[in-house]
């Protein structure tokens, strides 16, 4: 728990730790560290134990105080909404978020930084995106895009039957991934050869209850597109069961150290691999320099995306799963 709010602060629904970690107080040691505050959709889910882990190493390094919270579940807005209250009202200087609504979470945003808080969204711009003054990400649309020319020149022109397994209605990674993979397949919204589009919130279980209804709905799919790695994991169960594994394409994004062993298996044929560690370094880092002098970060900063696979298509550029694993998380 944050050792010095008040108990009437904290919300129930809402888990939010400081660097004692010990539950003891550390008023001594840190009255004049600078705060900085790191709320993510989850703190189960491996991308952003891996985020956590890059801001707590980060704030160390800067000598700030990490203040840290998580919702419930992904989408869980009004833990993120009275995690930000509750940073605002301890001090922190700053305040890194991944927006499980994107739009909703704008309003409690602008509070915040009309009380003089630094706001940067971290891997999810908010909608729109500068309600935050700045933004450290993958370039979704990138990340889809490349696993879109990969899928097309994995195909080598044979006649595509896809599968669209997405996140949610209105969420702007969701959104982008999905935009991409259709840019990079060289095909548009409403195409013929979309011949399925299931929602999965990124989860292993819905991911493989999408590819089983999909399946009822098209039996000959060929390529999976998928928001993220558990999605995929959950369709290739769905697939595996009818015997499909080996003739259907799954293409994904994340680049976590259980995807990247899922394209070294041929479970998944490629994926795009982000860097959530190197956003919440460079987030801390910009919330460092804002205590220290009052530079404000602004804009958008690109944190990278790599295609990651071990079956090379032509003319799409690729690190395979040595490089994948040797820089994965989770």
């Amino acid at each position: 728990m944050i050792s010095r709010l008040s108990a009437g602060l904290l919300a129930a629904a809402l888990l939010v730790t400081g660097c004692g970690g010990n539950g003891q107080d550390t008023s001594t040691e840190t009255a004049t560290a600078a705060k900085v505050g790191l709320i993510t959709k989850t703190e189960t889910n491996p991308f952003f134990v891996k985020m956590k882990e890059g801001a707590q190493k980060a704030a160390q390094a800067e000598g700030m105080e990490l203040m840290s919270a998580a919702g419930k579940f992904d989408g869980d807005n009004a833990s993120q909404i009275t995690a930000i209250e509750n940073m605002v009202a301890a001090g922190v200087k700053g305040i890194l978020i991944t927006p499980s609504d994107t739009k909703a979470i704008v309003p409690a945003i602008k509070k915040a930084r009309d009380a003089g808080v630094l706001v940067i969204a971290l891997d999810t711009p908010t909608d729109p995106q500068d309600a935050t003054d700045a933004l450290f990400a993958t370039d979704n649309l990138k990340a889809g895009e490349l696993i879109g020319q990969y899928a097309k020149a994995a195909m080598a022109g044979k006649p595509a039957k896809i599968a669209t397994l997405d996140l949610a209605p209105g969420v702007t990674v969701g959104q982008l991934r999905h935009d991409g993979f259709l840019k990079g397949f060289g095909i548009s919204e409403g195409d013929p050869s979309i011949v399925c589009s299931q929602d999965t919130q990124g989860d292993q279980s819905k991911g493989q209850t999408a590819m089983e209804n999909c399946l009822q709905k098209a039996p000959d799919i060929n390529v999976v597109y998928t928001i993220n790695e558990p999605a995929a994991l959950g369709a290739h169960t769905a697939l595996k069961a009818k015997g499909r594994e080996k003739d259907v394409l799954i293409v994904s994004v994340d680049g976590g150290c259980t995807g990247v062993k899922a394209v070294q298996s041929g479970q998944i044929a490629a994926t795009s691999q982000q860097y959530p560690l190197k956003m919440a370094e460079s987030g801390v880092k910009a919330v460092s320099a804002f205590a220290k002098s009052g530079t404000k970060s602004s804009g958008y900063t690109d944190t990278g995306v790599t295609l990651i696979t071990d079956k090379d298509a032509t003319g799409v550029e690729a690190e395979d799963t040595a490089f994948g694993l040797a820089n994965c998380w989770g």
